[in-house]
């Protein structure tokens, strides 16, 4: 019986895997010993004999800015701010403060926790830069400077250096990466808000830069798609043959076809059957002027009549109307990629594409839905 609850709690505290491959390693290893030799040497030869040319939190910031150059806890400001700072409170401590030693110890050490927090240079070595002040009774200011800051700000220009070179970015900066113009990414299916208010929920401090958590979030929902979808293709469930509109289809016509086929768009090809553009219910709703609200009805109708004579001042055809700009999608496209489009981008139908541009097919919702209720 002890058992049972014994054995939760131990595999609790076996390590977690790492899925680091050798070469990281390697990386990560030889970056910090580049790292400390160069702070170390330049620290050694600028400062005084009189002062150590290194401090001891040094090697464990060393661990975060070569080991997790993401994390929002090793960059520069981090790591500089962080540990000069954690320094000066123990110094302050040790200089105001009418306690034992070890009580010093502890308030220096929660003290600079609560300024680091407040300055947003969390950096956990910062901690033992303020417990080293206290233990090595240091209360000279200088002594946050040189070494502290010195060695922080040199291990910082190394780290720069080093991880740069080894196709790492260092800086990191923590805010939503900003896609180049004209990207076509596919987007996750949650948006900015909703990711922020999960960390506002989640309440801790989370050694993940946020572009770089959105990012594995995504890359984790495609796969969980792959792995249900299997290897289906777009040809695989898309609708065929589809109802289409040319140029020059009169918008009574073309809106027919969408009432009589319970559809929401009509892919308007050429006489090889190549897309040249998309006439949708909005399209119609946006040629009558929806967006007044009174008697769209009657603008509707009005819209759909053919005008007498041979001058017309309203659109009489779906080339006039249609979306020229069309996100298509080829045949063999797996359509686990197509999923963030229709889960965010508001996109309801996708037409497929064959061999020479050819329209062969369309995707809808309803036929990912399908095939997502029999994915295995």
């Amino acid at each position: 019986m002890l058992s049972d609850h014994l054995r939760p709690w131990l595999n609790a505290l076996r390590p977690a895997p790492q899925a680091v491959n050798t070469r990281e390693r390697l990386r990560v290893v030889l970056g910090a010993a580049l790292g400390l030799l160069l702070a170390g040497g330049l620290s050694h030869a600028l400062m005084p004999a009189s002062l150590p040319w290194l401090v001891a939190p040094l090697g464990a910031s060393a661990v975060l800015v070569f080991g997790v150059p993401a994390s929002p806890l090793a960059q520069p400001w981090a790591v500089v701010g962080g540990n000069t700072v954690s320094a000066l409170v123990g110094i302050a401590c040790l200089r105001w403060l009418p306690l034992p030693p070890f009580a010093i110890a502890a308030v220096a050490v929660a003290l600079a926790i609560g300024l680091m927090f407040l300055l947003r240079c969390l950096h956990p070595p910062g901690g033992a830069a303020s417990l080293l002040m206290v233990l090595s009774a240091t209360q000279d200011w200088h002594f946050a400077f040189e070494p502290v800051a010195l060695n922080s700000l040199l291990l910082v220009l190394a780290g720069m250096a080093y991880n740069s070179l080894t196709g790492r970015r260092y800086p990191h900066a923590q805010q939503a990466a900003v896609m180049p113009a004209g990207a076509q990414v596919a987007p996750p299916r949650f948006g900015e808000a909703e990711l922020d208010a999960v960390l506002v929920r989640y309440n801790q401090v989370l050694d993940v830069p946020r572009d770089d958590l959105a990012d594995l979030l995504h890359e984790a929902e495609l796969l969980s798609y792959r792995n249900r979808l299997g290897g289906l293709r777009c040809r695989d469930i898309m609708s065929s043959p589809v109802i289409t509109a040319e140029f020059g289809t009169p918008l009574a016509e073309a809106w027919a076809l969408l009432q009589q086929h319970r559809i929401k768009a009509l892919p308007v090809v050429d006489r090889v059957q190549r897309i040249t553009g998309i006439v949708t219910r909005a399209d119609f709703m946006r040629a009558a002027e929806a967006d007044r609200r009174d008697g769209l009805a009657g603008r509707l109708q009005s819209l759909l009549k053919p005008s007498p004579g041979t001058h017309s001042t309203k659109p009489e055809v779906v080339g006039q109307i249609m979306s020229r700009q069309v996100r298509v999608a080829s045949a063999d496209r797996p359509i686990a990629e197509l999923v963030p489009l229709f889960s965010a981008t508001g996109h309801h139908h996708i037409p497929i594409v064959g061999e020479q541009a050819r329209l062969v097919g369309i995707l809808t919702q309803s036929d990912l839905v399908k095939a997502l209720s029999h994915g295995p």
